[in-house]
């Protein structure tokens, strides 16, 4: 049995499980992704080894060392125990100074610092109750609000053709769907946005800054896959995809990101990469977090529409990478690639208008089913 505690980068360190059973915390391992979390009721912190920082509650706190994989334990600064989890009598004692200090200003910290506590002990006044009931709606974030406003957005477009097949382009090809796409779900009552309606090129960023201005509740990018190999592969390789923004599993996944974000390089957009960095990842899984579950609701819609259909899954369907389109996107956001344009029979389907009408009204499918789940999870929690 490894020790409680040892030296590292100039810091004691302590093992992490043992941490999380002295205060009372679930400790959970994700060996693939190098991370793990330590749960109280209060609090849930995020590490990741090699990386400076821990994601406490959805913010982002700077640490005295990175977490170290050491002979099967994970250690993590004794300092920074002791400031993400104070013991409990110090964080009293820090409560009564701070009371203490302000005496005249005692109820208003309370409702600004900690709006998501105040609950049942909390409700001196009733009309503050209604207060905040009233102005919670205009508060809710996509994602956790009715679905409404849908962003259409079709990949590449002008100077950029996107990947090339025998008789078509990527570019026009998503711009014909999200088009008829478009139609469909006007039809049924959505508010729909295009990043673009015509063959004009549209830098990376500004997409998902488009997204974020018209405060969408969902985010669709789409895509058509390639690879650059024998002709008989490519009569092999065939299939829908879809992807959400998240650590990429597969070396494949990766090469497919690398493709959809070179547009940015290639053309000199201002902090452009084709890969996002470990550090990078777990700034941004904070924000991704509120996110992420509707990403994969939407997701699992998508599938269920696509059953069935002419182009099938390619491998199972679904994979998670860092496309810098999706990156900025503050809300549920997926990148569909239709199918393969580099296989023939994808790309005559994708190209005939019947079968661009039959993608369109799967997706469309989609997100009706989606909004119909977000609004059935809504009225289970009485909003």
């Amino acid at each position: 049995m490894v020790g409680w505690a040892l030296s590292f980068a100039d810091v004691t360190a302590v093992d992490a499980e043992s941490v999380s059973q002295k205060i009372g915390a679930s400790f959970h391992w994700f060996p693939v992704q190098k991370s793990f979390i330590l749960v109280t009721q209060k609090d849930t912190a995020k590490f990741a080894v090699g990386i400076p920082y821990a994601s406490v509650n959805g913010s982002t706190i700077d640490l005295a060392a990175s977490p170290v994989l050491e002979d099967g334990h994970l250690w993590i600064a004794e300092e920074d125990v002791g400031k993400l989890f104070p013991p409990k009598s110090e964080a009293t004692a820090a409560k009564a100074t701070a009371a203490k200090a302000e005496p005249a200003a005692k109820a208003e910290p309370v409702a600004k610092t900690e709006p998501a506590k105040a609950k049942p002990a909390a409700a001196p006044a009733k009309a503050d109750q209604k207060a905040v009931t009233a102005t919670k709606p205009k508060n809710e974030t996509a994602g956790t609000r009715e679905v409404k406003t849908i962003v259409i957005d079709p990949g590449h477009g002008g100077k950029d053709s996107g990947a090339l097949g025998k008789n078509a382009q990527e570019k026009d090809i998503v711009l014909a769907v999200g088009k008829l796409l478009k139609k469909d779900l006007e039809k049924a009552g959505f508010n729909v946005k295009m990043t673009r309606d015509k063959d004009v090129f549209i830098e990376l960023g500004q997409r998902a800054n488009l997204a974020n201005q018209w405060d969408g509740d969902l985010f669709i990018s789409l895509h058509c896959n390639a690879i650059d190999a024998t002709p008989e592969r490519k009569k092999q390789i065939k299939g829908y995809h879809v992807y959400v923004l998240r650590a990429p599993e597969s070396e494949e996944d990766k090469a497919i990101a690398r493709r959809e974000n070179k547009v940015a390089t290639l053309y000199g957009e201002k902090n452009a990469k084709e890969e996002l960095s470990p550090i990078e990842w777990f700034k941004l899984e904070a924000r991704l977090e509120k996110y992420k579950q509707n990403s994969y609701m939407f997701t699992e819609e998508m599938l269920k529409a696509f059953d069935g259909g002419k182009i099938k899954r390619q491998a199972g369907g679904v994979g998670g990478a860092g496309f810098m389109v999706l990156v900025g996107a503050l809300m549920p956001a997926v990148l569909f690639e239709i199918g393969f344009i580099s296989n023939l029979e994808d790309e005559a389907y994708m190209m005939s208008k019947a079968g661009q009408q039959d993608i369109a009204e799967r997706i469309s499918k989609a997100v009706s089913t989606y909004k119909a789940a977000v609004h059935s999870y809504r009225e289970t929690l009485g909003r």
